[in-house]
């Protein structure tokens, strides 16, 4: 059973925090000092945003309980921020197409690459866990596959601007959420046998959306509907995708089949959208439970 959340989730209405000469700033160090010099400054920052971010650091708190079984340490706390400083540094170098710094070991590709030549698209469906900006780069790799992002494109838009300019063509690479035609241009590429990327622990639109509760880390969160009922609409296959930071310069990255709505009877389309959701949610906990720091949704997911 399903029920709507209000007009603009916590998460859409949250203000970004920082300064776009700040992030300028780690950017043109990044490029400029090396990945190893840059990482030096994580400490500092991760330090000012443990002592100054009110609502994330309770969020983070109340995550950690969740997921270790105990009340979280100062040491855990850092670690989270630290796991979220680390993926985002990482960002500019995987947009930079610089994936030879990485250790990237991935498990269930085939499954995906499967899909590839078949003239059909699908959906790889990840969440705010880990990187799931690995992806991108992995898609560099095979010049064949074509992958498109569907999401927001004001959340987090100041950093978002300045890793825009660092590869530009990356741009062409996004359909924005909230346009009359975004859904038509969902369907076109799919069509043209691309792969469609969606962080699918938030929802698709910031107007009253369905929400399914479920349980998860032992608690009743609602997962949005909108996500997984797209897929079954547009009759499509729908993969998991996550990309495990594990400190270093390391990523295990994981492809797993969550659904396949092809051939899917309009009459089935609720029931099978549900099991779906309630697999992803159950997938996302063995996740969180194998990375606890990974989780990156700073507000109150349970709320």
């Amino acid at each position: 059973m399903t029920v709507r959340d209000s007009v603009g989730e916590e998460w859409a209405a949250r203000r970004e925090r920082g300064h776009a000469a700040a992030i300028r700033f780690i950017v043109w160090t990044a490029l400029t000092l090396g990945r190893s010099a840059t990482r030096l400054l994580l400490y500092p920052i991760c330090l000012y945003f443990l002592g100054f971010s009110k609502a994330a650091r309770a969020a983070s708190g109340a995550y950690l309980q969740r997921v270790l079984g105990r009340a979280p340490r100062l040491g855990d706390r850092f670690r989270h921020y630290h796991a979220f400083a680390s993926c985002v540094l990482d960002r500019v170098y995987l947009l930079n197409n610089e994936i030879e710094r990485f250790d990237l070991r991935v498990e269930g590709e085939e499954l995906a690459l499967a899909q590839v030549g078949r003239g059909s698209g699908c959906f790889l469906f990840g969440a705010h866990i880990g990187s799931f900006e690995v992806l991108r780069a992995l898609g560099h790799r095979r010049p064949d596959i074509k992958l498109s992002l569907l999401m927001y494109e004001e959340n987090a838009r100041k950093i978002n601007s300045v890793l825009n300019a660092i590869n530009p063509a990356l741009a062409l690479e996004v359909i924005a959420l909230g346009r009359s035609d975004s859904m038509i241009e969902v369907e076109e590429r799919l069509n043209q046998d691309q792969f469609i990327g969606i962080l699918a622990d938030r929802g698709l639109s910031l107007e009253h959306e369905d929400h399914l509760p479920i349980d998860f880390l032992g608690d009743t969160a609602r997962l949005p509907v909108g996500p997984f009922r797209l897929a079954a609409v547009l009759r499509r296959p729908v993969f998991l995708m996550v990309g495990l930071y594990r400190g270093g310069a390391r990523y295990d990255i994981f492809f797993e089949r969550l659904a396949d709505f092809a051939n899917l009877p309009r009459a089935a389309r609720p029931e099978e959208v549900e099991q779906a959701i309630r697999l992803y949610a159950r997938r996302l906990e063995h996740f969180c439970r194998l990375a606890p720091y990974n989780w990156f949704n700073f507000y109150d997911f349970w709320k």
